[in-house]
């Protein structure tokens, strides 16, 4: 009967292959990568105390994964293997160590150093500088035959170029997808509702286990060399790092940050500076590889029977953790952006312990298919926010849907969100206490109110000290208050306080634009003053009647409506009025004697002999309104070059349609 021990072995060993075949085979791991080192390392320590109870069999002892049956297989002349990997500056010494040992040197060792690419490893091999064939690692021994899709990677040369080109040559290397293809393709499939991929390691394994060719040339991959593999009738120098340089020459892409470094001082001094480099870099790596760069030591060290003697991988903090989604809360930012934070079992991730992670929105949560319960992917990458990147497939009873809600949590306002975008906002802007800050330097600024000495500190003291707590507590405030504050003093406080009565006399346009509704800059507070008169006509009006307003569109309109449907706003808005808030009665423009009076116009394509701007300025100036959107109240559209669905909708709806000659004829006619 087995011991504990071997039954902690033999459970670890089908656990590792388990994932072996999600990750190398089906390219779809279900747990991180830190995590799959932890148990390789445990695996690795059981054996290392009681090696007989290694065995052939153990995944400590093989590379990769199975050759899926539906590709040809490949046997590699000499074996692909793996790496063996340190996680420490010690670790690393302790390597170098037993490296110089065993060469029986005392001289500093120089190593050919490079990033350790997340990708998928390929042999290429040429034939008198001609691709005839690619294949991936597989088991180390045999591979797959992927040369139809390899053949697609723009970088991978068909043909070397140069003179002095081995009759046989296998190169080997990496394929990537570069981080901002990665980004991009993934956005294109949550557009489409399709399933994205994972990390890009992922990505590229994928594509190129793909059966179809024409995929993998629509997937923008890159391969860079690391290595030689099989090598006839042909010389190389007796470095590493200048048989790369060789290999670039003959149009092999080859990794900019190659180098070589002295002993573990200069190993450890390059590995800091990749790990800060870390997220400048096209491409995703999880840690720095060393090889001795002299051939002659390579083949003196040898090889064990998964990794050579004279190379290790120094892998990075893991940047990714798996943990436990515990609960969501919902946080209110300055502006109202209401932001699903989750909040997590601690897990140690790059560096730090992370126990909340932002969600981000309620596009998110629905993209990642996250519950309460879940177990979650965190990844903290620099000094990013910690985000929770995707869900894995692990079976919780406990699980609950993450409700997203409708009243904002710290003033109960409504929370709005306009169709297409992203972000839900309380509409509580002059209330809430999330964004009163926010609202009060706003209210306060240079083109609004304009009260001057009322900067960014002095109103966080003022909400700090609890003396406002909206902009209407503003007009409540005495000098005797103000003095006992820091950096305050009497001048100071008479001096606010006689800018707070000199504010009191405004404007329409500025007392609309000072509330901080959103998307209400100081051109659309105008239009809005100069077309309804008066704040109750504003107020009153619904969604229709504002789109009558020039540069008020559907998304203006409804973020007008919300504010001022809000009893809260109203009550603040009353307050400054109180406070004696006022402006000049605004007259009605005499708009009908003008000859474009009552029509409306919308702009689309490109102009050539004026600007867009320009046209819309001389439109308004007839009297005519230009919209931003076509609809039935649309009068007339002007028709530019390259104009798209602004120009279909018109035609559909019969509207008229001009060009920009007719658009000129009819400006120069007044």
């Amino acid at each position: 009967m087995p011991s504990s021990l071997e039954n902690k072995i033999l459970k670890l060993r089908e656990q590792i292959n388990h994932h072996n075949s999600h990750y190398y085979t089906h390219d779809n791991p279900i747990i991180t990568d830190a995590e799959y080192d932890r148990i390789i390392q445990q695996l690795k320590q059981f054996e290392s105390e009681n090696p007989e109870l290694i065995t052939p069999d153990s995944p400590t002892q093989k590379v990769g994964g199975e050759v899926l049956a539906a590709f040809t297989k490949v046997n590699h002349e000499i074996p692909m293997l793996s790496l063996g990997n340190v996680f420490s500056s010690d670790e690393l010494s302790d390597f170098i160590t037993r490296l110089s040992n065993r060469l029986e040197t005392s001289q500093e060792l120089l190593f050919c150093v490079e990033p350790k690419l997340d990708g998928l490893a390929i042999s290429l091999l040429y034939e008198k500088g001609v691709l005839v064939r690619a294949a991936t690692r597989g088991d180390g021994k045999i591979g797959e035959d992927v040369t139809h899709n390899i053949k697609t990677i723009k970088n991978i040369p068909q043909l070397l170029k140069g003179k002095n080109i081995p009759e046989t040559l296998e190169i080997r290397g990496e394929v990537v997808m570069p981080i901002a293809a990665f980004n991009s393709y993934n956005k294109k499939a949550e557009k489409k509702s399709e399933k994205g991929f994972a990390n890009p390691r992922n990505a590229a394994a994928g594509s190129l286990r793909q059966l179809d060719s024409s995929i993998t040339a629509k997937r923008p991959l890159a391969f860079y060399s690391y290595g030689i593999g099989l090598l006839i009738n042909g010389t190389l120098p007796n470095s590493h790092y200048q048989r790369l340089f060789q290999l670039k020459k003959w149009g092999l892409p080859l990794s900019h940050e190659v180098e070589r470094k002295s002993g573990i001082e200069g190993c450890t001094d390059y590995y800091q500076s990749i790990l800060q480099k870390r997220d400048s870099l096209a491409y995703e790596i999880d840690g720095v590889v060393y090889k001795i760069d002299d051939i002659e030591l390579q083949n003196q060290a040898g090889f064990i029977s998964r990794a050579p003697r004279w190379a290790t991988a120094h892998k990075f903090p893991a940047q990714e953790e798996q943990t436990i989604l515990l609960n969501v809360e919902f946080q209110v930012g300055r502006t109202g952006a209401i932001t699903p934070v989750a909040l997590l079992e601690p897990v140690f991730v790059g560096g730090v312990t992370i126990s909340r992670a932002s969600l981000h929105n309620q596009d998110e949560i629905k993209r990642l298919g996250v519950k309460i319960g879940d177990t979650v992917v965190v990844k903290r990458a620099a000094d990013v926010i910690p985000q929770i990147t995707r869900t894995l497939p692990v079976k919780n009873a406990q699980q609950k849907e993450i409700i997203f809600p409708i009243l904002c949590p710290v003033c109960e306002s409504e929370i709005e969100r306009i169709e297409d975008e992203a972000i839900a906002r309380c509409s509580g802007g002059l209330y809430c206490p999330a964004q009163r800050k926010e609202a009060i330097q706003y209210f306060a600024s240079r083109k609004a109110m304009n009260i001057d000495g009322l900067g960014e500190k002095v109103v966080e003291l003022l909400v700090d000290e609890g003396l406002i707590n909206n902009p209407a507590d503003l007009f409540s405030l005495k000098t005797n208050q103000l003095i006992p504050l820091e950096r305050m003093g009497t001048k100071k406080a008479e001096n606010l306080i006689n800018a707070l009565i000199n504010s009191k006399q405004t404007t329409l346009s500025k007392f609309l634009l000072s509330l901080g509704i959103r998307e209400v800059g100081e051109a659309t507070a105008k239009n809005l003053a100069e077309y309804f008169l008066t704040l109750d006509a504003v107020i009153q009006a619904d969604t229709e009647a504002l789109q009558d307003v020039d540069d008020v569109g559907v998304i203006v309109a409804k973020h007008v409506s919300y504010f001022f449907r809000l009893p809260h706003n109203i009550e603040v808005i009353e307050a400054l009025i109180d406070a004696g808030v006022n402006w000049p009665v605004i007259k009605a423009k005499e708009k009908q004697s003008l000859p474009l009076a009552g029509k409306t116009y919308v702009l689309t394509g490109t102009l050539q002999q004026m600007k867009r701007n320009d046209a819309k300025a001389s439109l308004q100036s007839l009297g005519a309104k230009v919209s931003g959107s076509v609809s039935a109240k649309t009068d007339y559209v002007v028709a530019g070059e390259s104009a798209g669905s602004k120009l279909t909708k018109a035609q559909d709806l019969n509207i008229p349609i001009i060009d920009e000659n007719e658009l000129v004829t009819l400006l120069s006619s007044f």
